[in-house]
């Protein structure tokens, strides 16, 4: 099946916020899943069902991919992988909502480098602001390692995006994220078979796992592809940076997370910052 030849009903914004709704919900399914398989279980499933979903989607042949197109996607590829697992790391230890928030600095930094204008200088003020109020001395009940693993995930998302952006030069983007998924795969997978989660895995459990495969990747990245042809960069990023709101609503009704008004006061800051970086940082072409 190439998504290619099919048009999208869904209006472009809609389709960005189901989509969002589809991640964090995804997230919030898997997270049921860590008493049983663990999160390197729990991400070897998600990651490796979203693979054989994509690369049935996309019917990639390997084949004729060259050694710079191997090695790009190995590379980012092993990224996505490093990202997702981490993640999974980090928002076993804390809230979903918070999780997300952190990890959401990892692109808004990378975005505020690019920069050089005064006004930025306000939008990094307000992230920091949004990390000090998340900061487990300001509550005692804050995970300090799933903060840092939150972290490092979104250091691993930039990394993610910058390669992303490299590889997407290469070769077409489907075709991109497919390989990518399936190095992804392969770093994750054998983290999920040493922890020993993946021998619990049963059928209901399965079929959960292909659920969240279908949810944070399939459905998500459909639904962008279509909405992408019809917004433009900056409006797909300004909707994005809601993403943050959508992980502790996601964790709120799924998960019954409950946030202080510091840690929603952060979330609000981080979303603020990542709304004013991307909506002042290039005019509309």
């Amino acid at each position: 099946m190439n998504l290619s030849k099919y048009k999208f009903s869904i209006p472009a914004i809609p389709a960005v916020l189901l989509a969002m709704v589809s991640v964090q919900g995804g997230a919030s399914v898997a997270k049921h899943l860590f008493p049983y398989l663990g999160a390197s279980g729990t991400a070897s499933l998600r990651i490796g069902f979203s693979a054989l979903i994509l690369m049935a989607v996309f019917r990639t042949n390997l084949f004729q991919l060259n050694r710079k197109q191997w090695l790009y996607c190995l590379a980012y590829g092993t990224c996505l992988g490093a990202m997702n697992l981490v993640f999974y790391f980090a928002i076993k230890r804390i809230p979903l909502g918070l999780g997300v928030t952190l990890e959401f600095t990892g692109p808004l930094v990378l975005a505020l480098l690019s920069s050089r204008k005064l006004l930025d200088l306000l939008w990094v003020l307000l992230a920091c602001l949004g990390i000090v109020l998340i900061a487990p001395w300001q509550n005692d009940n804050v995970d300090v390692l799933g903060v840092a693993l939150a972290l490092l995930a979104g250091a691993f998302w930039a990394g993610y995006i910058v390669l992303g952006g490299k590889v997407s030069k290469l070769m077409v983007g489907g075709d991109a994220v497919a390989v990518g998924m399936i190095f992804a795969t392969a770093f994750v997978l054998p983290f999920g078979i040493f922890s020993g989660g993946l021998v619990a895995v049963n059928g209901s459990l399965l079929l959960i796992g292909v659920a969240v495969a279908l949810l944070t990747s399939a459905i998500p990245f459909t639904l962008e592809m279509g909405a992408l042809r019809q917004l433009s960069p900056k409006t797909f990023g300004i909707l994005m940076s809601l993403h943050p709101a959508f992980g502790a609503l996601s964790g709120l009704l799924f998960l019954e997370e409950y946030l202080s008004l510091t840690q929603w006061l952060s979330i609000i800051c981080v979303i603020m910052a990542s709304l004013g970086a991307t909506y002042f940082s290039k005019k509309e072409q």
